[in-house]
């Protein structure tokens, strides 16, 4: 049996009427630059993440960057982030000028809250929690912190879209929360994509002004901003798609509950509080055998991922920041432990089961 990693083309074949639909509809109308359906999706989305406002924009670093630049993050600030996380939360940072300083992880793979206070500095601007694989960080505690310091907080939520914490939506706690709409993720672009949530309205408005070159209407411009719109027919692909967001967070809940069940004791498996509900953009097990185990699944047909295998602190591209091994154990250690199984949503019952079967093979 075969069980790829992600199955893009039987998602979309799945909607394809519905996706030619809307590609028809900007087609035939033509405002393909902030049309119609981007103002849609902004207001649908900012309802569904229980925030006030919401930017469509090019691409999750977009929405991570102009959510830095709105605050007035620049050169000689530093950013509190994480060194588990994709590239593009440090690289937005370094974009504005500013430095990324990392805080270690947690056991769930998320900002660990009690060593974040030692992180910050007479320099730190603003920090950025990474809700690693869907699940959402600590946000009480690391918002207490920002509080007590005066801090921003831009959650990145590039893997969260749909995650809950406390009754409350990834993207809906501070200054503004970043999502990727990558194709990739969960709730997907067929393209590139992303969105800023803010409850800010000063801050939503000059956002629109800063992804369309900062201007305020056709001719006047107060600042010069960036190209970093989302395109009408992205965007109509998007709001397609909402309409089954919720069932597809569903089935992945469902999808990663089956793993849980048959595989603890085996691997370390996520864990889930009760105040939280996990999104599982990623479902990610933890085994000191891991390459062996991924070399053991790929050959019976099972493709797996890692997230990610080299901490952002090791490398070689911010070399110059004078990080170095053992400066970031947890998250290290980590690297060195993790697998992500496949979990979307369209998981026949007969692959999920040949992976865990192939899983438990393998330890025996």
């Amino acid at each position: 049996m075969k069980v790829p990693y992600i199955d893009l083309v039987g998602q979309h074949q799945k909607l394809r009427s519905e996706l030619l639909e809307a590609f028809n509809r900007v087609l035939d109308r033509g405002d393909f630059i902030l049309g119609r359906e981007v103002v849609e999706l902004e207001k649908k989305f900012a309802k569904y993440c229980g925030a006030k406002y919401a930017v469509a924009l090019n691409s999750g670093t977009d929405a991570l960057f102009l959510a830095l630049k709105v605050i007035g993050v620049g050169k000689g600030d530093e950013v509190i982030t994480v060194p588990n996380s994709f590239l593009a939360s440090a690289s937005s940072i370094v974009a504005t000028g500013a430095r990324p300083v990392f805080c270690d992880v947690g056991p769930d793979q998320n900002m660990d809250s009690q060593k974040l206070e030692a992180a910050i500095t007479k320099r730190t601007k603003a920090i950025m929690p990474v809700h690693l694989t869907g699940k959402i960080a600590d946000m009480n505690s690391i918002m207490k912190i920002a509080k007590k310091h005066k801090l921003f907080v831009i959650e990145d939520a590039a893997q969260a879209i749909g995650a809950e914490y406390h009754h409350k939506r990834a993207g809906s706690f501070d200054a503004a929360g970043a999502f990727s709409l990558h194709p990739l993720k969960t709730l997907n672009a067929c393209g590139d994509a992303g969105m800023l949530t803010t409850n800010d309205r000063k801050l939503a408005l000059r956002l629109k002004q800063l992804r369309n070159i900062g201007l305020k209407n056709r001719i006047e411009s107060d600042e010069l901003g960036y190209n970093s719109r989302l395109d009408t027919l992205q965007a109509a692909f998007v709001i397609t798609k909402m309409r089954y967001l919720n069932g597809w967070i569903a089935k992945r809940r469902q999808n990663a509950a089956y793993y849980t069940k048959r595989l603890r004791g085996i691997v370390r498996c996520p864990s889930e509080n009760k105040f939280e509900k996990q999104a599982y953009h990623l479902y990610v097990i933890q085994t000191d055998k891991r390459d062996a185990l991924q070399k053991f699944l790929m050959g019976r047909g099972i493709e797996t991922k890692i997230h990610y295998p080299i901490p952002i602190h090791l490398q070689r591209a911010i070399k110059k920041l004078g990080y170095k091994i053992g400066d970031f154990p947890i998250a290290e250690q980590q690297a060195k432990r993790i697998l992500s199984l496949p979990i979307y949503q369209t998981l026949s019952k007969k692959q999920l089961d040949y992976v865990i079967k192939t899983i438990k093979e393998f330890f025996q």
